[in-house]
Formats: structure tokens, C-alpha cells, sequence
């Protein structure tokens, strides 16, 4: 997402940050599969796993779940119902898929993770556009 706002000259109007719903791999690198897939592309994955907090409610106008597990504990998570109301799932934003989830890649070989990634960018364009 950070390298599709930054090549719209766009990076002064965004913080782009990156959660998960477990703490599980906290403060461990993306998948290496996911990295090098990405590379591929351009894109330079850096993020550090860590657990969505309360305050990132406050902090970010928008919180975005890829699935409906996530969707839920997002929900589950948010302090208020002004709150809930900035939780958005990543498809809702796609224009090229018709799918209700990102799918989990890390079962699907080479091929999902590009998959993915093709969703990925298709839905972060289609959020992007949102703003124009």
C-alpha cells in the first residue's frame, strides 16, 4: 500500500501501518515467501508484526480486516461504535474481484501469494481512488 501512495505523490496524506488480530509472530519479519513475492513487484515489505491495540481505533481513520475472522475480532476490539465504524474489509474496495476475503496464501504455494497480491493491489487502488 505504502509504494501504490508513494507513487501517487500521495505519502504526506497517509500513515499506512500494518496489524494483526494475534500475537503470535509479534515481532517477527513478514513471511519470506510474502517478501520475495513482493520484491518481485517493487514492493519493499519492512513491517513488524505486532497485535492490533485500542489506540489504533484513535490513531487511524480507517482499520482494515482481510477476512471475516478479522472483521469480527476487529469489531470484538473496537471501544466504541464510533470506533466500529472505521473497520472496513480490504475487498470492499476491489474492483477487478468479486470476493468477500483476501485468502490466507500461506497454504497455496507460489501461486497464492501472488494471488494475493494481486488482490491486494487491486483493492488498495480502488481505496486509493476513494480519496481522489
Amino acid at each position: 500500500m505504502k509504494k501504490l501512495v508513494d507513487d501517487r505523490g500521495l505519502s504526506a496524506n497517509f500513515e499506512i501501518d500494518s496489524a494483526g488480530i494475534l500475537s503470535y509472530h509479534q515481532g517477527e519479519k513478514a513471511d519470506h515467501r510474502m517478501r520475495q513475492h513482493s520484491a518481485r513487484r517493487g514492493y519493499n515489505v519492512t513491517s513488524i508484526s505486532r497485535p492490533v491495540k485500542a489506540v489504533d481505533f484513535e490513531r487511524f481513520d480507517l482499520i482494515i480486516g482481510m477476512d471475516d475472522s478479522n472483521i469480527r475480532d476487529l469489531n470484538d476490539r473496537a471501544p466504541t461504535a464510533e470506533h466500529k465504524a472505521k473497520i472496513h474489509r480490504m475487498t470492499e474496495y476491489s474492483k477487478e474481484y468479486d470476493r468477500n476475503d483476501v485468502p490466507d496464501p500461506y497454504y497455496g504455494g507460489a501461486s497464492g501469494f501472488e494471488f494475493v497480491l494481486d488482490l491486494l493491489e487491486d483493492a488498495c487502488a480502488g481505496l486509493l481512488e476513494s480519496f481522489d
